[in-house]
């Protein structure tokens, strides 16, 4: 997978802005504060329809304008194709070689991809949000199916959630019977969701473990575990995980009616790291923690692979400051020749140097962009 021509419209502090990339390697180079992540988020958006820095769409379009435009041209096994996100008041279109697709579902995953910035280093240590949001971006670029049954448990828990309010504070005469419904249908949904990520938990663990074991120099051993807040296991069919669910939503059921929200699922649930057998996200020192997000972030690129028959198309975000030499130096060799790669920085000192000879190096300024020879 490869992008080779990005096209930019009233998108954040670009007005207009068309780039082509011909080389591997794109090393984004400029101040801070001159557009170098709108730049990398723009890719990003591309891919996925929407930004890692912010919910609020219109936060994308530049001030005062009515629209924003975002269209790529790639290469892929399949040959040349197109696609585009659209940002207005009304909402988001997403297109495909001109196509409009009323899904994301069908839209996410055409073209996969990776980042990396500093705050993913917080992956280990950070809130069990930061963990579910890593799970349900990387399986949606490689499962439609999971992107779907996903999308049917927030649709319904959204309204489970209203109802429960609706419930403990007497607004009106809310039927339980109705709650009982909504928590059958979150129980289809929310099994379906388990098993997929169960799944993907232990291929993330086959690809990160040797990762993790190389670039510790072989003193480390990685395990990643999937932590449910049901008493449910990866050997589980979905139908015995959908009665488990079943079991005790009916358990918290009157917890649940007096505090308002649902208490169990999937949206509450979390991922273990361990080394060497101790939890690092309680007992691993920062180094650890480094290394097991690198771990998982070139996890990330080989399972896309294996998932698509394609690498996806790296970006770091001023990340590479943030590694040690060795880190960077196992990073770099892990992608080189293999994955298209953007990397933005402030400057290129300490940027391994057979990273830059295979470069192409473009120049921010306030907005505007030129290609260094």
């Amino acid at each position: 997978m490869q992008i080779n021509e990005l096209t930019l419209k009233d998108y954040r502090n670009y007005e207009a802005l068309t780039l082509k990339f011909q080389n591997q390697v794109n090393v984004i180079l400029g101040e801070n504060a001159q557009g170098k992540t709108n730049l990398m988020e723009s890719i990003y958006v591309l891919a996925l329809a929407r930004s890692h820095r912010t919910p609020r769409d219109r936060e994308l379009i530049r001030w005062d304008k009515p629209f924003a435009r975002i269209t790529g041209g790639f290469t892929n096994r399949n040959g040349p194709m197109e696609m585009e996100v659209i940002f207005s008041k009304q909402g988001k279109k997403v297109k495909v070689n001109a196509i409009e697709k009323k899904r994301l579902s069908d839209y996410i995953g055409t073209c996969t991809i990776v980042m990396f910035a500093p705050e993913d280093l917080t992956l280990v240590k950070g809130s069990p949000q930061i963990r579910r949001r890593f799970l349900d971006i990387e399986m949606g670029q490689i499962n439609s199916v999971y992107l779907y049954y996903l999308s049917q448990y927030y649709k319904v828990l959204k309204q489970r959630n209203q109802w429960l309010k609706e419930l403990r504070e007497r607004k009106r005469e809310a039927d339980e019977a109705m709650l009982d419904v909504m928590t059958e249908q979150l129980t289809v949904s929310g099994a379906e969701v388990l098993k997929r990520r169960f799944a993907f938990t232990a291929k993330l663990e086959e690809w990160a473990r040797p990762i993790h074991h190389d670039i510790s120099r072989g003193k480390e051993e990685l395990s990643v575990y999937y932590e449910p807040t049901v008493d449910v296991d990866a050997s589980m069919t979905i139908e015995e995980i959908r009665q488990a669910l079943q079991k005790e939503f009916s358990r918290v059921k009157e917890q649940e009616m007096r505090r308002g929200t649902t208490q169990i699922g999937p949206h509450r649930d979390d991922l273990a790291f361990y080394v060497n057998g101790r939890n690092i996200q309680t007992f691993g020192s920062q180094g650890q923690q480094r290394t097991t997000a690198l771990s998982l972030k070139l996890a990330e690129i080989e399972l896309i692979h294996e998932n698509t028959g394609e690498y996806p198309i790296l970006l770091l975000d001023d990340v590479l400051s943030e590694l040690d030499d060795h880190r960077q130096t196992h990073l770099l060799n892990s992608i080189r020749g293999r994955v298209q790669t953007f990397v933005t920085t402030t400057s290129v000192e300490g940027i391994d140097h057979h990273l830059l000879d295979e470069a192409a190096t473009f120049y921010v300024e306030e907005g505007t962009i030129s290609k260094k020879e």
